[in-house]
């Protein structure tokens, strides 16, 4: 006999095959443990070659198909997390910035967005708001070592004092001056376009500036000279839109675009990759948001 299907894969039944019984059918890959479990638990239980499942009788059988399976599932995160917990004890991973909990793993760093972005793609990874740290699992623990360079990197980059330091260093430089010109350009909202290849008003879009949100086209003529070192390829065939960034609603909303922009295009429909850590930053700018609200 073999099973194919997933382990969660069971729906209430139509009648046994003599027409007669009430019950729900299970399906599962093959293995002989399990079987042996699923035998246990469900003495009554019979083959069926016909649906390629077990059908298992009586009016109660989907729901307690459904509870044998929460278990085997928690047993299965149990084990993993058990192999990772000793991943840990043999090859710890020593940072100031990781705690060894009781049941996970919590990790509190200085805010970064590499931060943020590494530890989104580590599996079951979740943030608490209110103790302001991460919870890893221990079952995650190969990925989080993996990941673990570029979040402690990450994380000392944005120690204030580490911050300060490089503030520090900068000021009165060319770097210093060009980067506080960038900032008050960016405050601006604007955003040059030639005028015959225009971006939607009123839909996210992707620019040098992440994905925004036009809400006007001026029709104002940019002086190229003026800008030239924000805009390098800006000519006096662009005009200046105006831009907000997106709520929310609108990038849950967006359907991504299935190709890839043009070379060198001043704007493009975003694709999945680029909407995912936009809704991210959504998510958490609107918590906060709400979270100052009396």
């Amino acid at each position: 006999m073999t099973e194919t299907k997933s382990a969660a894969d069971h729906n209430k039944a139509p009648p046994s095959e003599d027409g007669s019984k009430p019950g729900a059918d299970i399906s599962f890959p093959y293995d002989r443990m399990t079987v042996e479990q699923f035998r246990r638990r469900f003495p009554r239980a019979r083959w069926s070659d016909a649906r390629k499942a077990w059908f298992v009788p009586g009016r109660t059988a989907s729901r307690r198909i459904g509870q044998w399976l929460a278990e085997i599932e928690a047993e299965a995160d149990a084990h993993a997390d058990a192999k990772g917990r000793d991943a840990f004890a043999f090859d710890p991973i020593d940072s100031p910035y990781l705690e060894l909990g009781k049941a996970d793993f919590r990790i509190r760093t200085p805010y970064s967005k590499t931060v943020v972005d590494e530890l989104h793609e580590v599996p079951s990874s979740r943030w608490d708001g209110d103790l302001r740290i991460w919870h890893v699992p221990f079952r995650s623990y190969e990925e989080l070592r993996r990941r673990w360079p570029d979040i402690e990197a990450a994380a000392c980059r944005n120690e204030p004092e580490e911050r300060r330091r490089r503030v520090e260093e900068r000021k009165g430089t060319e770097q210093d001056m060009r980067s506080k010109l960038r900032a008050a350009e960016r405050k601006r909202h604007r955003y040059p376009f030639q005028s015959d290849d225009l971006p939607p008003i009123g839909r996210p879009v992707v620019t040098a500036y992440g994905i925004v949100v036009f809400t006007e086209i001026s029709g104002e003529l940019v002086d190229p000279d003026d800008v030239a070192d924000f805009y390098p390829r800006v000519t006096e065939d662009h005009v200046w839109g105006y831009w907000r960034v997106p709520t929310l609603e609108e990038l849950v909303r967006t359907w991504p675009a299935k190709t890839l922009p043009v070379e060198n295009a001043e704007w493009w429909l975003p694709t999945i990759e680029e909407l995912r850590p936009a809704r991210r930053t959504a998510t958490s700018r609107e918590a906060r948001k709400y979270a100052k609200t009396p």
